[in-house]
């Protein structure tokens, strides 16, 4: 009976610690809104009830090395209602004795992490509110520290705390887990990044690796992490914040092109214990202008959803899983992949990233996965995006910057560019300015301007916001069918050197262009292209899985093909006269438009409409 006492009050002191915290949520400002900001915490209030109870089972998770686990959740209400839900917090202490103010000045309430996840109580067991029993099942993945279950009533509008759940840990939170490969900056480099709970005080990191069947060597990895102070507002610089712990990568180097490599990443502690992930593995890169099948898939807007049905009224990610699906499923079939901007919507909520890793890791670990900055992983006032709005939650860049890798000279300036045998891609990032006479420009036309077109003829721009040509709504409305300026400044690069496809995410639907410049199609074939195509066919691929985008009733005279649902482009290069492009749907992977573009080099030099210098009766 005194260990049943003493447990009460134990918890009684948790329940109260966790209602400080939950009285500072604070709401982030976002397009769709991230569904964690949806719960008015700051209303909660403190409900603790003897009879109810949340018991989580298995309480020690991956004890196969395994980084993601099914956990069951039984709980109980004596007064239940169709209002009450689930919420998982880790770490699993949360309560306000475990966190820091953000301002020393400001007495309690303090300030401390946001569940990493919630779902209603009668979600999947229908018959809670007449028994006040349920149940249901929560995916776990390994984020480096241990995880409880608390039980709500009163809605997401006036929460009441009714009971939390026994401690859920991994065996070894720390582990390595959910390496992402990136193209390196040159063209037989290989960079391998991934998220560990182990410091430069703790664990040398490293990359075992060597071609497949063949020797081992070891390449150390550099480590970064960051805290709180890194932050830009709320909310991760407040309740969305929760330790990144650290994101290691290495440089696989001198690689033989498209040969195939084995690796595993690991830390060697300094008691001489090695810590080893899984075995992958990875095809190198070919060599620039090699005459071989590649494959490239590229979409933007994605984000990330749960499969466990969590936050389950929040529709604003669900196709994530469908597009993530698909490109497992026809991995085989793809080298590259680009996911330009919006990446996992965190939008502040720092756990997501950890969660959305994990949820492309079958991807991302076998083929490059290269990303491009979006307004909601950089846009926040007063930190030199181009956007004054607060779309990213506070992050202001840093996660995705530190998350991947990217070819860039400084990633906090996110315009790259890299190649792929027969492909060049300039990737912009237009949460920076990117008009004539700024660095960006100078980037973009260096980009456009340096490639060997008889070896790589397929030059390829890529952009988060639309700087081309789109019939959303929101830019129909504005008049400019596309970002303001956007055009103005580039198509006149984009036509000099004969750019041959732009790709664009931010607005959440399918679209395609005739070959366009200054808002004339310049070739009347929408199929099967033959010879110059005299301008530049623009994509916008923004169906990656966040919620749809209305398009204009306008008909205009440049849009050939609209789609309003989800899914992903894929560019195929036979070899250097011929390329074929397929827009894919996220629902079943099939093929909904394509085109093909048949040439010869002296097709790409032929004069066109600004793409040729001027000449005079001398000449």
């Amino acid at each position: 009976m005194i260990k049943i006492l003493v447990r009460m009050r134990e918890l009684r002191l948790i329940f109260f610690g966790i209602l400080l915290v939950l009285g500072t949520f604070q709401v982030a400002s976002s397009h769709g809104g991230h569904p964690l900001s949806r719960i008015a915490i700051r209303k909660a209030t403190y409900a603790l009830n003897d009879n109810a109870y949340v018991k989580a089972s298995p309480a020690v998770v991956g004890l196969k090395g395994q980084n993601s686990e099914w956990v069951t959740v039984e709980y109980s209400s004596p007064n239940p209602s169709v209002d009450d839900w689930i919420a998982v917090f880790s770490p699993s202490n949360f309560s306000a004795s475990t966190c820091s103010a953000e301002n020393p000045s400001v007495n309690p309430p303090l300030l401390c992490s946001a569940p990493i996840k919630y779902q209603y109580a009668n979600y999947s067991s229908p018959q809670y509110k007449g028994t006040g029993k349920g149940s249901l099942k929560l995916m776990l993945i390994n984020q480096r520290s241990d995880f409880s279950v608390a039980l709500f009533s009163g809605g997401l509008v006036k929460p009441k705390l009714v009971a939390v759940s026994n401690k859920i840990a991994f065996t070894n939170p720390n582990a390595p887990v959910y390496p992402r490969l990136a193209q390196g900056k040159t063209w037989n480099e290989m960079t391998v990044t991934w998220t560990s709970g182990y410091g430069i005080n703790e664990a040398e990191a490293f990359v075992q690796w060597g071609r497949k069947g063949g020797d081992r060597t070891h390449s150390p990895a550099g480590t970064l992490t960051f805290d709180r102070g890194s932050m830009c507002g709320a909310p991760a610089r407040t309740v969305g914040w929760r330790d990144p712990g650290y994101i290691h990568t290495s440089f696989l180097k001198e690689l033989w092109p498209n040969a195939m490599y084995t690796y595993k990443v690991g830390h060697r502690l300094f008691n001489s214990t090695y810590i080893w992930s899984s075995e992958y593995q990875f095809k190198a890169s070919p060599y620039p202008g090699q005459n071989s099948l590649q494959r490239v898939v590229i979409f933007g807007d994605m984000g990330k959803d749960e499969a466990d049905g969590s936050n389950e009224y929040n529709d604003f990610q669900y196709a994530s899983l469908n597009t993530t699906r698909q490109l497992i499923q026809d991995l085989k079939n793809i080298d590259i992949v680009f996911h330009i901007g919006d990446i996992c919507y965190a939008n502040g909520y720092i756990s997501q990233w950890d969660q959305f890793t994990a949820q492309i890791e079958p991807i991302a670990s076998t083929v490059p996965y290269m990303i491009a900055s979006g307004n909601h992983e950089r846009d926040w006032p007063g930190t030199g995006s181009f956007y004054g709005n607060k779309d990213s939650g506070g992050e202001c860049g840093v996660l995705a910057e530190t998350m991947f890798y990217v070819p860039a000279e400084n990633r906090a300036k996110f315009w790259y560019s890299t190649d792929y045998g027969m492909f060049r891609f300039c990737v912009a990032d237009t949460e920076h300015d990117w008009r004539e006479g700024t660095e960006q420009y100078k980037f973009i036309e260096h980009c456009l301007a340096s490639v060997d077109r008889q070896k790589q003829p397929w030059l390829i721009f890529l952009a988060h916001r639309v700087l081309g040509y789109s019939s959303g709504i929101f830019y129909a409305v504005d008049g400019s069918f596309a970002e303001p300026m956007g055009r103005e400044s580039l198509q006149k690069l984009w036509q000099k050197y004969k750019v041959d496809i732009a790709i664009y995410g931010h607005v959440h639907n399918y679209e395609r262009t005739c070959p366009i410049y200054q808002n004339i199609c310049t070739n009347k074939e929408k199929n099967y292209y033959k010879g110059t195509l005299n301008g530049t066919i623009h994509v916008v691929a923004g169906g990656g899985g966040a919620g749809l985008a209305e398009f204009t009733p306008l008909q205009t005279t440049w849009s050939l093909y609209r789609d309003y649902d989800y899914g992903f482009v894929k560019l195929t290069a036979f070899d250097h006269s011929n390329l074929l492009f397929e827009y894919k749907k996220s629902s079943d992977g099939k093929v909904y438009d394509s085109f093909r573009i048949s040439r010869d080099y002296r097709d790409i030099l032929a004069c066109t409409v600004g793409s040729c210098p001027s000449t005079t009766l001398a000449s």
